[in-house]
């Protein structure tokens, strides 16, 4: 039986990254306009993916390729402004509080797998950047987070209460994002916000709360998922605050994150087995498959949710094991919510090398195979879908405010499933969410790549141009590449 599961990935990654013609988006060389959007002084508000968060971190180059930067970028051509960021200070990522690592470096592929970048960060986050910045995008906030208070203040970075990335340089540590934004008096402004709001319970693998029905924010854990009520009230009052004073602006929806490599990746059976191997996890496992058969002969289980939880084994390929919460609680009878993964289940990437390895060195406990997965390595079918169900309410929200507020909406939800399903192409490429080689997602299997960024950016142009009669050009994506090396300068 394997202790490790490895992934081969045999693509010439530097023939992937050459430029190319981006024939598909070759734009008729016509005068860059504003139509009726005014584009002098231009805010982005977000989270991770404004901010040009990329292969697990926040640096330099990550930062500069961020969507938002490639689109102040185009609008110069089109009357558009200075467009201020608060840079880290390399390309390493991570950071510090007081000295204290809390955020690790970048990852780079070393030609076998996605690694650490070695060294320590030098970005502190008690350094505080002075003056006003365009770029508001704050790796790890919720729609919330937004119009939190003191989500700035230094102070309570430690305890989770405030966010490193904003206190950095927030103008008071009393301050909210969106106050800080309104400040700047934006002429245009940008809002993709929400992903985080379901994003972390599922990359936790739902070990948070889907607190659907609760109103109360002092309630809730960083894992949870936020009521779409909350999220409602919260989005349209942070774009009522943008448009206050005339600004116009562009909004997105949310992606499913079944479009995402960081659930997609690792399949629900990638452990092969020997027939021996297979009859010896049989053998262990007979116990339980017969407790629950006496469970549905005493009629405390249904015969359906038996054959649902029985765990059997064969030669070949098998799903792994898992723990499920939602089966029905028989702690009682001593029986543990065992069963094995389905395709709906899914199982997130950090298990890539978890699954197969041996506990405490001993080949008879293997995870995910005689030793079941525990909540944070599988996000669940029954999980999925309360991401899924949030996901659309969020949607439900942008779409119904901009159209309201009469923005530009862009249709990130659908571009991203594109990815997932057959990919995107251009000139002689082919954009996809395969990890690694896909090219549209960074190794973290959740942020974009800069090409993966660049697309955003094309797609949030062609919202702006059918709204406001703009004629902003695309930009090349073959120009940007679908990796950071490890040395960046």
């Amino acid at each position: 039986m394997k202790k490790n599961i490895k992934w081969l990935l045999l693509v010439s990654l530097t023939m992937m990254a050459c430029n190319n013609d981006d024939n598909n988006n070759t734009q008729e060389e016509v005068p860059v306009t504003p139509g009726s959007a005014v584009f002098t002084k231009y805010v982005a508000l977000g989270d991770s993916f404004a901010a040009g968060y990329s292969d697990n971190a926040l640096f330099k180059r990550g930062q500069e390729g961020s969507y938002v930067n490639v689109l102040a970028q185009q609008f110069v051509a089109a009357g558009g402004g200075t467009f201020t960021i608060p840079y880290t200070n390399d390309n390493k990522g991570g950071l510090l509080l007081a000295g204290n690592v809390i955020a690790g470096t970048r990852l780079y592929f070393n030609g076998t797998a996605p690694v650490q970048l070695p060294g320590t960060p030098t970005t502190e986050v008690t350094a505080h950047l002075t003056g006003s910045f365009n770029n508001m995008g704050i790796p790890g906030a919720k729609s919330f987070h937004l119009i939190t208070p003191n989500y700035g203040n230094v102070a309570g970075v430690a305890s989770g209460t405030a966010n490193p990335y904003f206190a950095r340089f927030a103008s008071t540590s009393s301050t909210t994002v969106l106050a800080d934004a309104v400040a700047q008096s934006p002429t245009f402004f940008s809002l993709f916000i929400g992903g985080n709001d379901v994003l972390s319970y599922a990359t936790s693998g739902g070990i948070g709360k889907d607190q659907t029905g609760n109103m109360n924010l002092a309630t809730y854990g960083s894992n949870d998922i936020t009521d779409p009520t909350v999220f409602a009230s919260v989005y349209s009052s942070l774009v009522t605050a943008l448009t206050a004073n005339g600004a116009k602006g562009v909004v997105a929806n949310l992606p499913y994150i079944t479009s995402l490599p960081y659930f997609i990746t690792v399949p629900y059976n990638p452990v092969p087995l020997t027939e021996s191997s297979a009859a010896q996890l049989n053998a262990g496992y007979a116990t339980y498959n017969g407790a629950l058969q006496q469970m549905v002969t005493n009629k405390l289980l249904s015969a359906d949710e038996a054959t649902r939880r029985t765990i059997t084994f064969k030669a070949g390929n098998n799903p792994v094991v898992i723990v499920d919460s939602y089966l029905t609680n028989l702690t009682a009878y001593t029986i543990p919510s065992y069963r094995q993964a389905t395709k709906e289940d899914l199982v997130v990437l950090s298990a890539r090398t978890f699954i197969g390895t041996a506990v405490g060195g001993d080949p008879t406990k293997v995870n995910g195979l005689s030793v079941p997965l525990a909540d944070n390595w599988v996000l669940t079918k029954d999980e999925v879908g309360e991401v899924k169900k949030a996901t659309d309410s969020y949607n439900t929200t942008i779409a119904a405010v901009a159209q309201e507020k009469g923005l530009a909406f862009v249709d990130t939800k659908s571009i991203l499933t594109q990815l997932s399903s057959g990919g995107i192409k251009f000139g002689n490429f082919t954009m996809t969410s395969s990890y690694v080689t896909g090219g549209a997602f960074s190794l973290d299997g959740v942020h974009p790549s800069a090409r993966g960024y660049g697309l955003i950016a094309n797609i949030f142009i062609d919202a702006i141009n059918l709204k406001y009669q703009s004629t902003l050009r695309h930009v090349d994506l073959a120009t940007y590449p679908i990796q950071y090396p490890g040395s960046l300068q």
